[in-house]
C-alpha cells in the first residue's frame, strides 16, 4: 500500500481555467483534475514493471518523416487514395435507421470476393470476431482454436462462454482429436488463413475434411490474405479450393479503408443481423468508409499489378534477408524476423530507424515470450531500391552487434 503521504500527494487537486467559448464573448470556468486518482495508483507500478520487462508501448509520433515504412498493412498501396464523396456517418445502428445502399453494395462485393452467398459488414475486424463467435456458439458448445489465433478470435471465443480447446499451432491431428468423442452440442473450429505474426498457413483442406467428418463449423479469418494471396487475391480458402462455413475479412488492410465483414450463407447473415451484439448495438459503418472499401475492392480487381508487385517485392526482400542468415519465418508478404528478447527487438527496430527503415518490434503479449520479432510487411508501394535499402540496413545492423545477430 502507498504511504499516507504518497496518497496525499496523489489526491486529486482541482484548478480552474478560463476559456473563451467558440463564437461567444463570454468566458466560462471549469475544474480539471491535475493528477490521477488514488484508485488508479496501481497503474504506476504496472507501467513501471512493463517498462522493466521491455514491454511498455509508448505512442509513436503520428508520422516518422524520412523513414521508409515496412510496417504498414496497406499491402496494395490503396490507403492514401482520396475518399469517395459519401456521407460521413450512418447516424444509427443499421437495425434502426443506419442501413444504407452502400452497405449492401459493399456486402455484395465481399460475397463475390470470397465466393459466398451473403455477407454482413462490421465496423472492424475485431468487432466481426467478437460479434460472430458468441452468436454462433455458447454454453454447451465447443470451440477448437489455434494457439496463435488473433486476439479478436480469442476474445470472441471467451465471450461465447463455450468450452474452448486451444490446440498447438497448425496441428490438424490435435484438431481432430479435440472433436472426437466430446460431450458438446455443436463444435466450431477457428483459424486464420494466413497468420500475421508468423506468416504461415494452415492445412485448410484437412481442416475442411475434419469439420465435415465431425459436423463442425469451419470458421476462417482471411484478414491478412485477402487482396494479396490466392487466385485474383481472393484468399487462401480459394487457393485451397474449399468453402468455409464462415469467412471473416477486413477492408482496413489490402483494400486501404476500414471495417470488416463476415460471409457465409444467407441464413448465417440473417442470424448475425439479429444476434451479433457488436453489430446490433453499434452505429453502422460510416458510408464514406464503406464507399472507400468498395472502391478498394474494385481497384484490386481492376489492377492486379498491385498484387503482383507486392508478392514480387516480398520474395525479393525475403531472399536478401535469408542470405544474411537471420531467423525468418513463413512465406508471403509478411516477413517475421525472430530476435527473441523484447529489449533486443526494440533496440534493433531503433537501429533500423537510424538507417531510415521503419519496422516495429512485436513483443508479448502479441507473440509468445522469448519470440519477440521485427515484422516486415511488404506491399505494392515498395520499389526494388526500397528493398535494397531495407536489406542493406538489416545487414548493417546485424554486423553491429550480437543483440541483432541471427537467432
Amino acid at each position: 500500500m502507498p504511504s499516507k503521504s504518497a496518497l496525499e500527494e496523489r489526491r486529486c487537486t482541482r484548478g480552474s481555467r478560463r476559456v473563451r467559448d467558440r463564437g461567444h464573448s463570454r468566458e466560462s470556468e471549469f475544474h480539471v483534475k491535475q493528477e490521477g486518482t488514488v484508485a488508479l495508483a496501481f497503474l504506476d507500478d504496472a507501467i513501471r514493471k512493463a517498462a522493466e520487462q521491455g514491454l511498455l508501448r509508448s505512442r509513436p509520433a503520428a508520422t516518422r518523416p524520412g523513414l521508409l515504412s515496412f510496417c504498414s498493412n496497406d499491402y496494395l498501396n490503396l490507403a492514401e487514395r482520396v475518399a469517395p464523396r459519401a456521407a460521413c456517418g450512418a447516424g444509427s445502428s443499421r437495425l434502426v435507421s443506419g442501413d444504407r445502399l452502400i452497405h449492401r453494395e459493399l456486402e455484395d462485393a465481399a460475397s463475390a470476393l470470397v465466393g459466398q452467398e451473403s455477407s454482413l459488414v462490421f465496423t472492424s475486424g475485431y468487432a466481426a470476431n467478437v460479434g460472430a463467435l458468441p452468436a454462433l456458439v455458447g454454453p454447451g458448445d465447443l470451440i477448437v482454436s489455434d494457439e496463435r489465433n488473433h486476439a479478436s478470435i480469442i476474445d470472441g471465443a471467451r465471450l461465447s462462454r463455450a468450452r474452448i480447446r486451444v490446440v498447438p499451432h497448425l496441428d490438424v491431428e490435435a484438431v481432430a482429436k479435440a472433436l472426437s468423442g466430446g460431450d458438446f452440442r455443436r463444435a466450431l473450429v477457428a483459424t486464420e488463413s494466413y497468420f500475421s505474426m508468423d506468416a504461415d498457413i494452415p492445412d485448410l483442406r484437412a481442416l475442411r475434411s475434419i469439420c465435415d467428418v465431425h459436423n463442425a463449423i469451419l470458421y476462417v479469418d482471411e484478414a491478412h490474405a485477402l487482396g494479396v494471396l490466392g487466385p485474383d487475391g481472393r484468399g487462401l480458402c480459394a487457393e485451397a479450393g474449399i468453402l468455409p462455413d464462415v469467412v471473416v475479412g477486413t477492408f482496413g488492410k489490402a483494400f486501404g479503408a476500414g471495417g470488416a465483414f463476415v460471409s457465409g450463407s444467407a441464413t448465417l447473415t440473417t442470424w448475425l443481423w439479429n444476434r451479433a451484439r457488436s453489430f446490433v448495438f453499434s452505429t453502422g459503418l460510416a458510408p464514406v468508409v464503406a464507399a472507400s472499401a468498395l472502391a478498394g475492392i474494385e481497384c484490386s480487381n481492376r489492377e492486379p499489378g498491385r498484387r503482383d508487385t507486392a508478392r514480387r517485392r516480398a520474395a525479393q526482400l525475403r531472399a536478401r534477408l535469408q542470405i544474411l542468415g537471420i531467423r525468418l519465418q513463413g512465406s508471403g508478404h509478411i516477413i517475421p524476423w525472430i530476435v527473441g528478447d523484447s529489449t533486443a527487438a526494440v533496440d534493433t527496430a531503433e537501429a533500423l530507424a537510424s538507417h531510415g527503415i521503419d519496422v516495429r518490434a512485436i513483443r508479448p503479449p502479441s507473440v509468445e515470450p522469448g519470440t519477440a520479432r521485427l515484422r516486415f510487411t511488404v506491399g505494392a508501394a515498395h520499389s526494388e531500391s526500397d528493398v535494397d535499402k531495407a536489406a542493406e540496413a538489416v545487414a548493417s545492423v546485424v554486423r553491429r552487434g550480437p543483440s541483432c545477430a541471427a537467432g
